[in-house]
C-alpha cells in the first residue's frame, strides 16, 4: 500500500507570495520573506512534497516563475510540483528544467488537452497532476478555470472522467468554497466523487490545522493531503501537524 502524504502548496503570483481566500489573494511577502518564515531545510522533514503554484493574473510570466522555482529548490529536497500559465510542451520543459519533479495543470486541460496528452507521453503520467477547481451552485459542483474566474459547462463528475482519460497521474481537488477558510476540507463532495477517481487524490481547500489533515488522511480514498495556508501552518506548524499526525498511526513516512 502507497504511504498517504502531506504537501505544502505556495501560491505565487506577480513577485509575492499570498494567502488565498475563495480565491481572493493576500499579500504575504516575497522569496525572501517565504524562506525566513518557512526553514525549508528543516521543515522538509515534515513534508512529502511541496507543490508551487503561478496565480498570477492576466499574463503569466513562465520564464519569471521559473527563476522563483529555482530559488525555491534550492533548499528543498523532496519532490516538487509546480504549475500555473504552462500553454506547451515548451512550458512544461522549462519547468521541469528549474526543478520540478511534476507538472500542475488547471486551464490547459480544458483549453488544450492534446497539449497534455503530448506532455503525459514524453514526461509520463506519474509527473503530471490535474488540477480541478470547483464551486457549489444550486446543490452542484460545477468547474471553474483560469483562476477561478471561468465557469465551464461541466459537473465536476464529467469533469474528473475528462480528466483522467487524458492519461494524467493524479488529481489535485481543490474546493473553491472553502479555499482559506480554515474551517476543513469539504468532505460531503469528496466522499461523493471518492469513488469514481482511479488515480491518487489530493485534497485542497480549507485545511485549518492538524485535525483536518487527519480527518483528510483517514479516508480510504484520499491520497494526500495539502494546505497552502501560510499563516495558520507558518512556525513549528508544519512539523507539529506530521507528530499528530504520526500520533493516529496513519500510513504516512516516519521522517522525524
Amino acid at each position: 500500500m502507497l504511504r498517504k502524504r502531506i504537501i505544502f502548496s505556495l501560491i505565487y503570483e506577480s513577485g509575492v507570495f499570498n494567502q488565498s481566500r475563495n480565491f481572493r489573494l493576500q499579500k504575504a511577502g516575497n522569496l525572501n520573506w517565504l524562506k525566513r518564515n518557512y526553514n525549508f531545510k528543516e521543515i522538509a522533514f515534515s513534508l512529502d512534497e511541496l507543490i508551487v503554484l503561478n496565480a498570477s493574473k492576466g499574463e503569466k510570466k513562465i520564464e519569471e516563475f521559473a527563476k522563483i522555482l529555482e530559488g525555491i529548490v534550492e533548499d528543498v529536497f523532496i519532490p516538487i510540483a509546480a504549475g500555473g500559465g504552462v500553454r506547451d510542451i515548451d512550458d512544461a520543459k522549462l519547468l521541469f528544467n528549474s526543478g520540478a519533479d511534476k507538472l500542475v495543470l488547471n486551464s490547459l486541460l480544458y483549453k488544450n488537452p492534446d497539449i497534455v496528452r503530448e506532455i503525459v507521453k514524453q514526461y509520463g503520467s506519474q509527473s503530471v497532476i490535474a488540477s480541478i477547481d470547483y464551486k457549489t451552485i444550486d446543490e452542484n459542483n460545477f468547474i471553474f478555470i483560469n483562476d477561478g474566474m471561468q465557469k465551464i459547462d461541466m459537473t465536476l463528475n464529467q469533469y474528473i472522467d475528462y480528466t483522467q482519460n487524458l492519461g494524467v497521474g493524479e488529481l489535485y481537488l481543490n474546493s473553491i468554497d472553502n479555499d482559506g477558510t480554515g474551517f476543513g476540507y469539504d468532505f460531503d463532495t469528496i466522499d461523493k466523487v471518492a469513488n469514481t477517481i482511479k488515480v491518487p487524490l489530493i485534497i485542497v481547500g480549507g485545511a485549518g490545522n492538524e485535525s483536518h489533515l487527519i480527518q483528510g488522511l483517514k479516508r480510504e480514498k484520499v491520497d494526500a493531503v495539502a494546505t497552502a495556508n501560510l499563516f495558520n501552518f507558518v512556525g513549528n506548524g508544519l512539523p507539529n501537524a506530521r507528530k499528530k499526525i504520526i500520533e493516529e498511526n496513519l500510513n504516512i513516512a516516519r521522517w522525524i
